[in-house]
């Protein structure tokens, strides 16, 4: 028996059939492709995938930078005092506040300011002999730290004092120093921000990434400079000797910790 169809349910059989046929097509096409082919359309996705890929989210890099710099001291801190001996307390003190006072002057008339003379120690104790817990003397130590801002001068300042303090004369050392490290601790500064930019700059460039803006940065503080000198005077010298001063170079070195942003 013939079936009529009106023309609505003919228009929705040949939608029907149509679209069998194009999905028919597509399956077919997907399974004549070549290995070749859908190996390269993977490829090709996964390449555009990945190029696409941004930074992580707060991207960082934290490196150091170092900056040295040199300069040539200027000024010489020098520590000595006296130390003498006695029967008593009173006569012990009284031979050692001669000697300080010998010295002081001797500075003062060499050029050194008063406000460069400090008193920095003080001390008396009992000596004894053999066994006996009596105190046989008495001995005083008092030491001065002294400032020499020419260093032209001070070979012949340190003679002139270890002269006038006799035989009561001790000098413990000397300190080689810069007066004024600003402008040497500005040049360090600017020295290690440009290092530690420039390695930011290798990492990113390794990573593939560029470099972003500084997030944060921080400087360890510099290490005071101190170059103690071990110093031995003769009291004895004659007047026209003059303990030699090589003040040589000092170093500053400034680290700063940088942190970059990644983009």
């Amino acid at each position: 028996m013939a079936v009529q169809l009106s023309s609505a349910q003919r228009a929705v059989a040949i939608g029907v059939a149509s679209a069998g046929l194009l999905i028919g097509a597509f399956t077919f096409g997907q399974g004549s492709a070549s290995p070749a082919t859908a190996a390269s359309a993977t490829a090709g996705t996964a390449a555009l995938t990945a190029a696409a890929a941004p930074a992580p989210a707060g991207a960082r890099i934290t490196v150091t930078g170092t900056g040295n710099v040199s300069g040539v001291p200027n000024q010489l801190s020098l520590s000595m005092g006296v130390q003498t001996s006695a029967g008593s307390v009173a006569a012990a003190l009284r031979e050692a506040n001669s000697a300080v006072r010998a010295v002081t002057s001797v500075l003062r008339r060499t050029g050194v300011g008063t406000a460069d003379i400090q008193t920095s120690g003080l001390s008396i104790y009992p000596s004894y002999s053999g066994s006996s817990g009596v105190p046989s003397g008495y001995q005083v130590s008092e030491q001065l730290t002294v400032t020499l801002r020419q260093l032209s001068a001070a070979g012949s300042q340190i003679s002139a004092a270890a002269r006038a303090g006799g035989n009561a004369t001790v000098i413990d050392g000397v300190s080689l120093n810069l007066s004024d490290t600003s402008t040497l601790l500005a040049a360090a500064r600017t020295e290690a921000v440009a290092d530690a930019r420039a390695k930011a700059t290798a990492y990113a460039h390794a990573l593939g990434r560029p470099l972003g803006a500084v997030v944060s940065m921080s400087e360890t503080p510099p290490a005071v400079p101190f170059q103690p000198l071990p110093l031995a005077a003769s009291p004895s010298a004659g007047r026209s000797s003059s303990v030699p001063v090589h003040p040589g170079t000092q170093k500053l070195s400034v680290t700063v910790t940088v942190v970059f942003a990644l983009g």
